[in-house]
Formats: C-alpha cells, structure tokens, sequence
C-alpha cells in the first residue's frame, strides 16, 4: 500500500506554485500597470522591483519592512503531538543619523498559540519581544561587505508563564553580508544574557545564529536556505531548524507586497522539541 501524500508538504508546493504564477502574471503585464508606458518602462518596473527584493534580503536594509511572519510547528511536547503557532511581527525602520551612518531598529514581538507543549494544556498570549539596534554605514566597504551591530534586549512581555523567560536581557547583536550577482551571503547573531527579573526563573544566556544565503531572480523572486539556531548555555541544548523559503515581491495597487511560503526541518533540538514546521509571511514595503 502506497503511503498517503503528507498534507503540510503539499501546502508548500501549491503556495510555491501560486508565487511562481504570480511572478509570471507581474512579469506578463510589466509589474502592474507600467507595461502601458512601453518596454522601456516595464524593464524599468522589474529592475524597480528586483533591486526591492535584493534590499529585502539584506536584514539591515535601507528599507523599511514590516512583515507578518506566521508560523506552525508540529511533533512537539512530551506526547509527541504538540502544536505551536507563532505569529512574529518583526518591523524594520532605519533612521538616517548623518550621510554616512544609519540606525536600524529590528523588532521582534511574538503572539504564540501553542497546545499540548506544556502538558496537555493550551496557552496563547504575547511571548518576550527581542529588540536589536544596529549601527551600520550607509556604503558597504570597498570590498563590498555590508556591516551593523549594536545591543540586542530581551523584554518580559509575555501574558503566559509558560511562553516567557520572565527575565529582562540584553547583550551585543552583529550582522555581516556581501550582496553579488543577485546573491546574498551573509550572517546575523546575538548573545542575550539576563540581569534583572523573576529569580524563581532560570537565567537566561543564549546564543542565537542566523547564516543565511538567498538568490534574487529578475523577477523579484528570492529563493532563502539559513537556520535560526539557538544555543541555550543554562540547559546546554541547541535548537537548530533549517528553513528553505521562496519569496515573491509584488504589488496590490501600489503597495509593495512580499509573500513567503517554506518548510523547516529541526536538525537538532531539546527534549519535547517540534519535528517540523511550515512558514508563511506577509511583508509590506515602504521604500523611501
């Protein structure tokens, strides 16, 4: 007997299917309406378009990005069944400081829907917020590496017990990358550490490592492998999930749009880890 096709993989090829004919549709009329003005302009449009995606890839981009990270996790808990839904509301803003330096302030604020991870019960509610601020020139080094770091903080923002370290953080942030030939290369990482909060809880010192590489198409189509792995050195575990994304930039009227759809597979986690999980975002654009 023929074993049954797994539902979850075929939401990742039918959303990759979707991107895909959505980038042929924007590529067909010239990205949105500027096909009228003549080849010229709709060239013009996708360059528009593709040099966006190629700024979108950069996670300290002159760009601002406000983006509606959803994701879903199975296999978790100590049963083997468990479900964490996280929806990650991550904006992006840089500040021009002088004609030479840029402030970068990068949120991340965490809603979290989870069942049968901590017992057999459910929570949901607001996890901790991560916020980082980067100090990053506005040209890339004569080599052609593009730089930031500055303080990462941990905030106790979370409504739930279990969805929170109840302890306030902070430690340095760093991210380095090079952008070549439609290729980005780069890594992002921070080490938190906390100083002050609930002593019954554990104290926090995590490590946490982003290496990512992306390839942006002529079409505004970015294609991402990194892993979001974090290091708890308290429990000495690691959390290693590998993500392999798609992404589309598009239009809806004219707004900027980017859509992501990928699969994650947790190379290494702790005890009552997930297995796997899907993501898919929704990021608006406002470029300057």
């Amino acid at each position: 007997m023929k074993n049954p096709v797994n539902p979850r993989l075929l939401f990742v090829v039918a959303a990759c299917a979707l991107l895909a004919s959505t980038a042929r549709a924007q590529d067909e009329s010239g990205v949105s309406a500027t096909a009228s003005g003549g080849n010229g302009t709709a060239d013009g449009a996708k360059s528009d378009a593709a040099e966006m995606a190629k700024k979108l890839a950069n996670p300290i981009g002159a760009l601002i990005s406000v983006p509606f990270q959803n994701n879903f996790d199975w296999g978790a808990g100590s049963t083997g069944d468990g479900f964490q839904y996280k929806l990650n509301l991550q904006p992006i803003i840089p500040f021009s400081l002088n004609q030479d330096w840029l402030l970068i302030s990068r949120t991340v604020l965490p809603f979290v829907y989870q069942e049968k991870i901590s017992g057999t019960s459910s929570q949901s509610g607001l996890a901790d917020t991560v916020q980082s601020f980067f100090l990053s020139p506005v040209k890339p080094t004569r080599s052609g590496w593009i730089w930031g770091a500055g303080p990462a903080l941990l905030l106790p923002t979370a409504t739930e017990t279990e969805l929170g370290a109840e302890k306030w953080g902070a430690g340095p942030t760093i991210v380095v990358l090079k952008q070549q030939n439609g290729w980005t290369v780069g890594a992002l990482a921070n080490h938190v550490w906390s100083f002050a909060g609930d002593s019954a809880r554990d104290e926090v010192s995590a490590t946490y490592l982003q290496p990512f590489v992306s390839f942006t198409m002529k079409r505004a189509m970015t294609f991402t492998l990194n892993t979001e792995s974090t290091y708890d050195w308290h429990n000495k575990q690691w959390t290693v999930p590998l993500n392999l994304m798609v992404q589309q930039l598009l239009k809806v009227g004219k707004q900027p749009v980017a859509l992501t759809v990928g699969g994650r597979y947790y190379a290494d986690k702790p005890d009552g880890g997930p297995d796997w999980g899907l993501r898919f975002a929704v990021i608006l654009l406002f470029p300057k």
